[in-house]
């Protein structure tokens, strides 16, 4: 099979399908598959892979190297914008009553599991 489908410098889509110590696994399609090395996950120092990507997530690679005997990429997400779903932070509104409800109702709820206890002891 010869591959008209990658070229080096291309950036394309896969599926994050495997993390290990030492770099992220990416399916690209039923024959090829490709390995993003640590080293080019981020220029900066990385801690923990999986604070970058997680396993069945699509995201944008850049393909360093071909191995079409092997159907196995190279590839980096150094440089790049790989998330293809940026991940939208929500912001938690806080009320105004805070553990008002809590301080109102706790004693009647404490009676209330004192009295289911005591019954089931009878």
């Amino acid at each position: 099979m010869s591959n008209k489908k990658y070229k080096i410098g291309n950036i394309i889509k896969g599926c994050v399908t495997g993390i290990e110590k030492y770099g992220i696994f990416v399916s690209l399609d039923n024959y090829y598959s490709g390995l993003i090395h640590i080293s080019e996950i981020s220029n900066s120092f990385v801690k923990n892979i999986n604070d970058y990507v997680n396993i069945g997530e699509t995201i944008n690679v850049k393909i360093l190297d071909i191995n079409d005997n092997d159907f196995h990429l190279k590839l980096s997400i150094k440089d790049i914008d790989y998330r293809i779903n940026k991940k939208k932070k929500s912001k938690i509104i806080e009320v105004g009553n805070g553990f008002e409800c809590l301080r109102n109702n706790l004693d009647e709820w404490i009676s209330i599991k004192e009295k289911e206890i005591a019954s089931k002891n009878i």
